[in-house]
């Protein structure tokens, strides 16, 4: 049953849009809150009288209501949701959602979201089948989106073939499936440090690197996903891209990611070091802003603590810690010394060699290192998806522990 799930349901301009007030009441029934988002062209198939009917709630379609002039929240709208259902979706909503296009409620809401969106397709036979679509649709699930394929039968063209919408039993069936089935982490506790540290110079300048803490974030995401009770130690950041349910601990510089890596790590069942932390912080910070008199500036520098080698000498025995590399030459050597010295389950490499990998990029590409000195190397993916990779090595750990 979907007792007290919200779900946003999206019904975009297709002739099998008839079928959503059918899912809407199956819905409703089993207990759950639907709130939908029509396209601008979904109209032209379903009136918004007809399902707001059905769900007990207003249907959405602009930014803003003309009549009252209040705006209709899509960020909201998009953390009210368990789950964001776009059914049926068409090639023209595919093809925007798998290139950022964003114009209108329904994709602003989407890209605003924090949960898994489940699309449910319909189109003619061809349509399904071409490979811009297909392409469209594997981006989308490398993004972590979830597909319900299109099923075969009579089709509104005439023909008969694949491309019609999933029946709405069998998406109310799927909606079930996807809040009942047990995730692979549940149960277990994971902290995930991502972000830079900054070390204080002055008042108004600090010691820094590029870190924008996506990766972590991406990592952090993935396992709360998976089950996994997750905090995330997390070093300064615009980015805000996070799952409702992480647990955030903010801190700044490289003292601070120590003490609460140290005080989260021994009631963590996964501990990934994903954090660009610095190595060397100044060894007296100004109190007041330093001027720009001499010609040259001394700043002595003392070591950080070295976090991941302490949490890798108390380790726990069933604890699974993974750590990163990012280098800009001889990666896998290196990669395996760290791995080594710094008692590691696996290490994640990456290069600042690669093109579309390293810091502030959306993409990533990366080598996965174990303990075994199994080497596994991925093509360059979104960092979502690169997440989702190292996830993956991480329950096939946790289930072997």
């Amino acid at each position: 049953m979907l007792n007290n799930k919200k779900i946003v349901l999206g019904v975009c301009g297709s002739i099998a849009a008839y079928k959503s007030a059918i899912l809407t009441r199956l819905l409703i029934k089993s207990g759950a809150e639907v709130k939908i988002i029509l396209t601008p062209d979904a109209h032209n198939f379903i009136t918004p009288l007809t399902l707001s009917t059905l769900s007990k709630n207003p249907v959405l379609s602009e930014y803003s209501n003309s009549k009252t002039g209040q705006w209709n929240n899509h960020v909201e709208l998009a953390h009210w949701a368990d789950v964001i259902l776009i059914a049926p979706i068409t090639a023209n909503t595919l093809a925007k959602m798998a290139n950022g296009i964003c114009d209108n409620l329904l994709l602003a809401t989407y890209f605003s979201a924090k949960c898994k969106t489940i699309l449910a397709p319909a189109m003619d036979l061809e349509m399904y089948k071409h490979d811009t679509v297909t392409t469209n649709l594997n981006r989308l699930l490398d993004h972590g989106n979830l597909i319900i394929p299109a099923e075969t039968g009579e089709l509104a063209s005439g023909l008969t073939g694949e491309g019609r919408m999933a029946e709405p039993e069998h998406i109310h069936a799927f909606i079930e499936s996807f809040f009942l089935t047990p995730k692979p982490l549940f149960g277990l506790k994971a902290m995930v440090s991502a972000g830079p540290t900054y070390e204080k110079i002055d008042p108004v300048r600090f010691l820094g690197n590029h870190s924008s803490g996506k990766m972590g974030i991406a990592i952090a995401n993935a396992l709360h996903e998976n089950g996994a009770q997750v905090s995330l130690i997390i070093g300064p950041t615009h980015e805000t891209d996070i799952c409702n349910g992480i647990e955030i601990v903010s801190v700044t510089t490289a003292h601070e990611m120590h003490k609460a890596c140290i005080s989260l790590a021994t009631k963590s069942n996964i501990v990934v070091m994903s954090a660009a932390v610095a190595d060397y912080t100044p060894k007296h910070a100004s109190l007041n802003k330093l001027k720009k008199s001499a010609d040259e500036l001394c700043i002595e520098l003392v070591k950080t603590p070295d976090i991941l080698k302490e949490l890798g000498e108390h380790k726990p025995k069933d604890q699974i810690l993974v750590g990163f590399a990012l280098e800009t030459e001889n990666g896998i050597e290196h990669a395996k010394n760290k791995l080594k010295s710094k008692n590691l389950d696996f290490i994640v490499l990456n290069s600042l060699e690669d093109e579309g990998a390293g810091f502030k990029t959306d993409t990533n590409k990366i080598t996965i290192i174990d303990s075994l000195n199994q080497i596994q190397s991925f093509d360059l993916k979104s960092k979502k998806a690169v997440a989702n990779d190292i996830v993956i090595k991480i329950t096939e750990l946790a289930h072997a522990k």
